[in-house]
């Protein structure tokens, strides 16, 4: 037989062949495209044919290696196509689908919207700055200048090889920024992150999250703040009273810390409050004169208050945890009880 007519017979076994499954593709594609199959030896063959029949010879070659590849990827698909169909045929449409797991969010976001989402009913804007600060904001800024023993409060990560940047220990520096820029009336809410370098135990951590709050306008009173305080600790633990406590803090004159009143009538409450009903959750303060000049605002015509607190503490007592260090771990345990919280 010559080498023409094993090529013609090749080329018609190919259109003919019907593989059933993939063992028997796979024997197709071994016989007619793998490295050993069983053209190329009728390749070597062109040598012997006439001259004149050379390129007839070639392209009937490429004719039955073009027909070998086409009718393998169509078998191919064919077969994948039927095997959709069989697993679709089986599939059972009124099974229950794979549950999805809800995430939630974070018991310190929870913590900082409800925060926020108070002080807005009574007109607070939010404003936000940066984490890395220089030291003018942070300190100088608040009436904390570099000989100022005040900044023995606040151990402090200054960025390498400067002692002008570093992160910053409180959201104050917002304030600084937002009196800065504009005049009053101001009426802020600042929530955010800020360092500290702390030691890290169940009570305390080098990272951690303050809202400070900020109104600055003619003819505010300390009065006005002690009514604000009230209204938010109504709204956030349902305490029907507060207390001032006089405190020192470099950027306010006079400055209070302020409790409030959650009773002895449980374990809970007797154990959160040192067995005296009252709860220490924020330091507040009228904003010193020296602050509303170093930041450009007429202290004789404005006066203003400001207060602060650290939102993991109100996260630890509303919801009775025992460990600041659970809301840095990232368990999901511990998270997954936080989800209908949101």
């Amino acid at each position: 037989m010559s080498a023409f007519d094993q090529l013609n017979a090749l080329l018609q076994e190919i259109k003919s062949a019907h593989p059933q499954n993939a063992e028997e593709l796979e024997q197709f594609r071994i016989r007619f495209l793998g490295t050993k199959n069983v053209i190329k030896p009728l390749m070597g063959e062109i040598k012997t044919v006439p001259n004149e029949q050379k390129k007839d010879f070639g392209q009937l070659i490429n004719r039955t290696v073009s027909a070998a590849e086409a009718k393998f990827n169509a078998l191919k698909a064919e077969l994948e196509a039927a095997a959709e169909d069989s697993d679709a045929q089986h599939l059972d449409l009124t099974a229950p689908g794979e549950p999805l797991e809800l995430g939630s969010r974070h018991p310190i976001a929870i913590t900082m919207n409800r925060i926020v989402s108070i002080f807005e009913r009574i007109g607070f804007v939010v404003a936000d700055g940066p984490e890395i600060e220089d030291d003018w904001h942070n300190f100088t800024a608040m009436n904390t200048p570099e000989d100022h023993p005040a900044r023995d409060m606040q151990d402090t990560f200054y960025l390498l090889n400067s002692t002008e940047m570093l992160l910053r220990t409180h959201t104050s520096p917002v304030q600084a920024r937002t009196m800065t820029s504009q005049q009053p009336p101001i009426r802020i809410i600042a929530p955010g992150r800020v360092y500290r370098n702390e030691t890290v135990s169940a009570r305390s951590h080098c990272q951690f999250h303050q809202v400070e709050g900020l109104y600055i306008d003619e003819g505010v009173s300390f009065a006005d703040m002690k009514q604000t305080l009230l209204y938010f600790a109504k709204e956030m633990f349902g305490a029907p009273k507060i207390r001032l406590r006089p405190s020192f803090f470099p950027f306010t004159e006079p400055s209070a810390e302020m409790d409030v009143w959650i009773g002895m009538d449980n374990e809970r409450n007797y154990r959160l409050s040192k067995g005296t009903g009252w709860l220490e959750i924020m330091g507040c303060g009228m904003v010193d004169p020296d602050v509303l000049e170093m930041c450009g605002i007429d202290s004789k015509k404005y006066s203003g208050f400001a207060f602060g607190m650290g939102i993991e503490r109100q996260a630890l007592r509303l919801y009775d945890i025992g460990d600041i260090r659970y809301f840095f771990e990232n368990d999901v345990r511990f998270l997954r009880q936080f989800a209908s919280a949101m």
